[in-house]
């Protein structure tokens, strides 16, 4: 495994303690963002320096090389690799008319005085990304049962 592996998981741990000291330490408006920028660091980095240690092992080389050459093969898959550009290109579309749609609603939402809530915003956001991702997933899976 590469040693910029064990560099990412060791910085993500770091800046993960570093957020939840500040947490700790200080009562700031901003303690709920980095309380999770700390879980997500800590637990993050700590996953990457586990699988660090476990591919390193002598025992596990061989496993870790045969299960990066079967990884590299499927990432260059040229049928695999039109198949995500595909996917991708839909899923995009897709976005920029959700996107689309939303900025209007939004719009009209805060032209009536309906909406004046950031948080609704921000989770909206939130499931727009999650919306975006398994679109993707799907379409890419159809797409590899269709070709």
């Amino acid at each position: 495994m590469k040693r910029s592996n064990f560099i990412t998981g060791l910085v993500s741990l770091l800046v993960g303690m570093a957020c939840l000291s500040v947490v700790l330490l200080f009562e700031t408006k901003l303690n709920s963002i980095l309380s999770g920028f700390a879980g997500g660091g800590i637990c993050s980095g700590i996953v990457i320096l586990w699988k660090y240690y476990h591919w390193t092992k002598p025992e596990n080389k061989s496993k870790y090389k045969e299960k990066m050459e079967n990884e590299n093969i499927e990432l260059h898959d040229e049928r695999k690799e039109m198949l995500r550009d595909k996917a991708g290109r839909y899923t995009y579309l897709l976005g920029l008319v959700v996107l689309a749609l939303s900025i209007t609603i939004f719009s009209i939402l805060d032209s009536l005085e309906i909406i004046n809530d950031t948080r609704l915003i921000v989770l909206y956001l939130g499931g727009l990304l999650l919306f975006q991702y398994i679109t993707g997933v799907i379409i890419y899976k159809r797409l590899s049962k269709k070709y």
